[in-house]
């Protein structure tokens, strides 16, 4: 078979692979202390691979075969925290290749086990600043392919439309009270879902700001900082430790981060996004990841600017992934202790606002000014 076909053919399998699957759930969730206020969780826990990651594993490699960098018996690698490499081993095994996820030693044990179940294999670093450097490393060595979602995930998605994140939960609120959110919240780990949901809600001409919600140990906030300014600092980096939130915050603002498309951005606390991921497992009944909790909070924020503006209306955020992968971490109390988090205090918190619309504790926000 030449390369020609074998990619044709690859592509003609992650398109049938689309086509078996559905859309994911846009779930509403009340918040008691705001009542005039519509939220909304676009739930993709849902996908195949079970996170968000899995819109962007399958954009990656379509992205990679157009481009001819995967070939038949290429071995992918790529540098992840964790859901990333579960979804495009996932699509590796699809196309019959080898595939090598390169993350921190701090990964969870879940995530590596879902790896493995989809015949993925783990190569373990000390750090996540180091993945990339290693993960191009190994794919010289393989000769294979480096994915590097953190250099292609805002372009390699089509962010005018084939059903991107941002396309679906448009459509899916076209029937709601207030169908046009004035937000979506979501974080970033490679930044490619702000830089989707920003681009097509200009590019439809809704008036939809989008804020992003940083974790704690994060350079991304800094770095849009930076940008509001008009000084950015491609290289920006994050003081140690990494982010304690998995699949988000990083240590250096990566090139998919594109500030423009953000029009504000909150620095999260890690105890503030583990309670308002313990309030949503809560209010739902199951378990969602942590970068779920951040959003919360980022939720939280801007619906207290809206109702002090005296402004109706719907708020959409992600609910990037569900909680069985953190069992041994975000939802183990010794786990909590062991990190000094205060739990009952933030627990405490996020119920107040969220039940009684209580002011949040003082978080760092950085907005673009109007008209920008």
């Amino acid at each position: 078979m030449s390369q020609r076909d074998w990619v044709a053919q690859a592509i003609r399998k992650i398109e049938a692979d689309f086509n078996r699957s559905a859309d994911t759930h846009l779930i509403p969730l009340a918040l008691p202390g705001f009542p005039d206020i519509d939220v909304y969780l676009k739930d993709e826990s849902s996908h195949p691979t079970g996170s968000l990651k899995h819109r962007l594993a399958r954009s990656l490699f379509l992205y990679a075969l157009a481009n001819g960098w995967l070939h038949a018996g290429s071995t992918v690698v790529e540098a992840s925290s964790g859901s990333t490499a579960v979804s495009e081993a996932y699509f590796a095994r699809l196309l019959g290749l080898p595939f090598v996820a390169v993350m921190p030693a701090s990964t969870s044990p879940e995530k590596i086990a879902a790896i493995e179940f989809h015949g993925g294999r783990c190569h373990l670093v000390p750090s996540a600043c180091g993945i990339a450097a290693e993960s191009a490393r190994l794919a010289r060595e393989t000769g294979g392919h480096f994915m590097d979602q953190f250099t292609y995930a805002e372009r390699a998605t089509d962010w005018r439309a084939n059903n991107n994140i941002a396309e679906s939960i448009f459509k899916q609120m076209e029937k709601e009270a207030h169908p046009v959110p004035a937000w979506i919240v979501c974080s970033a780990g490679t930044g490619g879902t702000s830089a989707t949901i920003g681009r097509y809600a200009r590019y439809r001409g809704f008036e939809t700001d989008v804020l992003c919600a940083d974790p704690e140990h994060s350079a991304f906030f800094d770095h849009y900082v930076r940008s509001l300014a008009g000084t950015p600092v491609q290289d920006d980096v994050a003081p140690a430790p990494p982010s304690r939130i998995e699949g988000i915050g990083r240590p250096r603002a990566e090139p998919s981060f594109i500030p423009g498309c953000v029009e504000a951005m909150v620095k999260v606390p890690d105890a503030l996004s583990l309670a308002a991921m313990r309030y949503v497992n809560a209010r739902l009944g199951r378990r969602v990841g942590g970068s779920t909790g951040t959003n919360i909070v980022g939720v939280l924020q801007v619906a207290e600017a809206m109702r002090a503006a005296g402004q109706v209306g719907s708020i959409v955020t992600i609910l990037c992934d569900g909680g069985e992968r953190y069992a041994h971490s975000y939802y183990n109390p010794d786990w909590l202790q062991a990190q000094g988090f205060d739990m009952a205090a933030a627990d405490a918190a996020v119920r107040a606002t969220a039940d009684t619309g209580a002011a949040l504790p003082p978080l760092t926000l950085a907005r673009r000014s109007a008209g920008e």
